[in-house]
């Protein structure tokens, strides 16, 4: 019997654990913290955040995974009223379509873009500057980055087009992500799987496989490789909480800058006390841009998108999220680029800079099958069956 050793207990470790725990292996999970979810984690009290705005996107790989074993539970419903109340900020002004020019690089027929150029060159010759500039903002709510253009032009036209999918891809849990994460856990426990909370580790676990399941800078410190990195976004994180008024934007995007606003309450109403609802939104900065940029920027949104919203304040929590919301890929770079799962000794990386394809939560849950399927010497398609 295989024995493997987590260390993380995030997205990518349950999922490692759960997966190995399935093909019969003996796992023990070590989680630094006191709780586990890492970036999942939604915090306790009246208002249930996040760290950063998460959905499930369906088109995913971790969406049948979990689906198929009922981890994802009751899911929240846009009502048809509040889908009307989705806002976009074109030239200062709100607008309810994007503009023509944006809508020319999601046509079917466009082929995809190179690897090798930059997202604003490439897309400049299609939609001209200003649409290339309106898609590289849209597309910055999946990216975390404060330039998106320029990046890989490939990289990011499949987040753009995972972004404004119909019908919609993403999907939000009732309860938050963490209520995701204590149903991991416990299929995980009832397993047999052990998890061991509060224990932060400076070596490596000797005699067993061990899945490496951190971010990337906590993976470079335990395994003092410092060739383990790899660039990340650096983004002002939001939640705001208001009272209440009828008319409120249900989500806005941003086409002048980067950043993204979403009401979540609009979908699921539990997380905020009654009359009041919740706000959550990120704001990417530049490395020489501070907190206070990122807030300024969401105040221009916040004025168009919720009238007399500085009256209604009922509680604020800012944060600066940096190298802490995935990787990007520079032009010439793809995510086989990236830190490779198999370091070697029987020590694997699972996370969501390392190299495995898909869109942000999905680059971790691909890691950590992909860390598995090498441990065990099975294919990872026949791990993620249920």
């Amino acid at each position: 019997m295989h024995r493997i050793t987590v260390i993380g207990g995030g997205f990518a470790g349950l999922t490692a654990a759960i997966t190995a725990a399935e093909a019969g292996a003996r796992v023990t999970v070590y989680e630094a913290r006191h709780m586990l979810g890492g970036r999942a984690r939604t915090a306790a009290g009246p208002y249930r955040t996040g760290e950063g705005p998460h959905s499930f996107h369906a088109g995913g790989p971790h969406w049948a995974w979990l689906r198929q074993r009922e981890l994802t539970g009751p899911l929240a419903a846009l009502p048809p009223l509040e889908a009307t109340r989705l806002r976009l900020r074109h030239h200062g002004v709100l607008r309810r379509t994007p503009p023509f020019a944006l809508l020319k690089l999601l046509r079917p027929r466009l082929g995809p873009a190179p690897v090798d150029a930059d997202f604003l060159g490439w897309a400049t010759g299609i939609a001209g500057e200003e649409g290339a500039r309106a898609a590289a903002h849209y597309a910055a709510a999946a990216l975390f980055h404060h330039d998106p253009g320029s990046l890989s032009a490939a990289f990011v036209q499949e987040r753009l087009r995972r972004a404004t999918a119909l019908p919609p891809e993403a999907h939000h849990p009732r309860g938050g992500w963490g209520a995701v994460v204590d149903r991991m856990a416990a299929r995980a426990w009832n397993m047999g799987v052990r998890i061991e909370t509060g224990a932060r580790l400076d070596d490596l676990p000797g005699g067993a496989p061990v899945v490496v399941a951190t971010s990337l800078p906590a993976a470079r410190r335990l395994l003092r490789d410092p060739a383990l990195t790899w660039p990340s976004g650096r983004t002002v994180l939001l939640d705001l909480a208001l009272r209440t008024r009828r008319g409120d934007a249900c989500a806005v995007g941003d086409l002048d800058a980067p950043g993204r606003l979403e009401r979540f309450t609009a979908w699921d109403p539990a997380l905020a006390p009654a009359g009041e609802q919740l706000l959550q939104g990120q704001f990417p900065v530049g490395p020489d841009e501070t907190r206070a940029d990122g807030l300024t920027r969401a105040g221009h949104l916040l004025d168009l998108a919720f009238r007399d919203w500085r009256q209604r304040v009922t509680w604020r929590r800012v944060a600066l999220a940096d190298g802490r919301t995935g990787a990007v890929d520079p032009p010439g770079r793809t995510w086989r680029d990236r830190p490779a799962v198999d370091r070697g000794d029987g020590v694997y990386l699972a996370g969501d800079q390392v190299a495995a394809p898909g869109v942000l939560s999905e680059v971790s849950f691909n890691s950590a099958v992909t860390a598995v399927s090498l441990i065990l010497g099975r294919p990872a398609r026949d791990l993620k069956k249920a």
